[in-house]
């Protein structure tokens, strides 16, 4: 959400409701006051992103509060409420500093595009904070993007803790850019000239997951017809990414239990343990808590990664960073595919601000990247995002003849499901209320039916 509040300035209780009213639900925060003295009485206490007065007030006009909050903090946007008649006062308070007016009577939608036009863009750079990260399993640079002061606060977190050897657990959704976070601790860690393994627990082979964990000695099992290092061994002296850990099967979260409080490893078929050097940072997008009460995860485990909890909140609790990654993903696929798209229409960004957001900014990405592939023109229009259909898709009814087996019904809902998000594995599991390796392993089924 928005990290200092708009003040809204207007005499008339109804305005202020509306004005109120239609930012909230746009995702902003808001404050209030019904007169030019209240009003300044207030940003000189607070602090406020941007000031929205009407023009014509009693004791003080909204061009007398302009000049006082120019003269206060002349950064702060200043947006002017007008009626027809004094459309010619509104155009001298643009030169008095004003960045917009706004014409009585308006849209949400108008009040909207506004508010984003005067405050996000361009943007006060001193606010926005941007990180440069390279993902190790891909040469692409990627960066931390955000305005956000809950995820600011998180990411210095990282900071301060990353020269720590303590283990940390980044929980949040799906698509929020938990690994994003995991390579920004180890970069700015002592280890960050050293290996970064990451490992997906809930791909790991269920026959070979402790194989592939910590390696085994030849002749250990059928088939090792070599030494292995596992994944921990080839991250000595420097971090291991265990993503989707509450997908490790219950016997290896033992095996981890030990390797975190011995600091040492066990090959399979091996004699003796190997001692390990390592940083070790776990990745969720469930409630552990819960995955403890349900006994699929180790309390005594959970403890102990739960050393350095951090949080990433989904887009949804802060769409104030939406404005600056839609400018960031229009330019990064604009930009190699030599389309003229440079622009982003107001009615794209309210609608923008209004989605949900369920894959959060890994959905918006994807979201940017397809409009810049199909859309034409220079300016991105609502009718390129497609989003009225993905909001609608979960309404659809499944409907299934009268004696249809339990299993059958069961397969058909997945697999539409998965047509509906486009094949996306996590996101369908997500709906589906099931986990990853669950909806893995029931596809393993039906493809070994078919």
């Amino acid at each position: 959400m928005q990290t200092q509040p708009i003040l809204i300035v207007d005499d008339e209780p109804d305005m202020r409701v509306a004005l109120s009213h239609a930012l909230s639900r746009s995702g902003y925060s808001v404050d209030c006051a019904s007169s030019g003295f209240e009003a300044l009485e207030k940003f000189r206490k607070d602090d406020y992103s941007m000031v929205i007065t009407d023009m014509k007030m009693p004791e003080m006009t909204g061009i007398e509060l302009l000049g006082r909050v120019k003269g206060i903090s002349p950064q702060v946007p200043v947006i002017m409420i007008t009626a027809y008649g004094t459309i010619n006062n509104a155009v001298e308070a643009m030169q008095e500093g004003a960045s917009d007016y706004i014409l009585k009577p308006f849209s949400a939608e108008t009040i909207e595009a506004t508010v984003k036009k005067a405050g996000m863009r361009p943007y006060d750079q001193s606010k926005v904070k941007i990180n440069e990260v390279y993902e190790e399993r891909s040469p692409e640079l990627k960066r931390i993007i955000t305005q956000d002061t809950e995820v600011i606060n998180v990411l210095n977190l990282a900071e301060d803790i990353a020269t720590s050897n303590a283990t940390v657990l980044i929980l949040g959704e799906s698509g929020t850019g938990k690994e994003l976070l995991a390579c920004y601790i180890h970069h700015h860690s002592g280890r960050k000239d050293r290996p970064y393994i990451a490992v997906n627990c809930a791909a790991l082979p269920e026959n070979l997951a402790e194989s592939e964990l910590f390696g085994h000695e030849r002749g250990s099992f059928t088939g090792a017809v070599g030494r292995k290092m596992g994944k921990f061994e080839l991250a000595n002296n420097g971090t291991i990414l265990l993503d989707e850990i509450t997908e490790m099967p219950l016997h290896l979260q033992a095996k981890l239990l030990r390797v975190l409080q011995e600091r040492e490893i066990d090959r399979v078929g091996g004699g003796k343990p190997i001692p390990i050097d390592i940083r070790v940072i776990a990745v969720s997008n469930i409630d552990l808590k819960k995955a403890v009460e349900e006994g699929r995860f180790r309390e005594d485990l959970y403890y102990r990664i739960n050393v350095i909890p951090l949080y990433i909140p989904p887009l949804r609790e802060r769409k104030r960073d939406i404005p600056i990654l839609v400018d960031y993903f229009l330019d990064k696929y604009s930009a190699p595919t030599g389309q003229k798209m440079k622009r982003i229409a107001d009615e794209t960004i309210s609608l923008l601000m209004k989605y949900d957001w369920k894959g959060n900014v890994r959905e918006l990405e994807n979201t940017i990247e397809r409009a810049v592939l199909l859309g034409k023109g220079d300016v991105l229009l609502p009718k390129h995002l497609f989003l009225e259909e993905k909001q609608n898709f979960q309404k659809k009814p499944v409907s299934f003849k009268v004696g249809t087996s339990v299993r059958e019904m069961e397969k058909e809902l997945i697999f539409q499901t998965l047509r509906e998000v486009d094949n996306n594995r996590t996101y369908a599991a997500e709906l589906l209320g099931i986990s990853i390796r669950t909806l893995r392993n029931k596809l393993k089924e039906y493809n070994a039916e078919s």
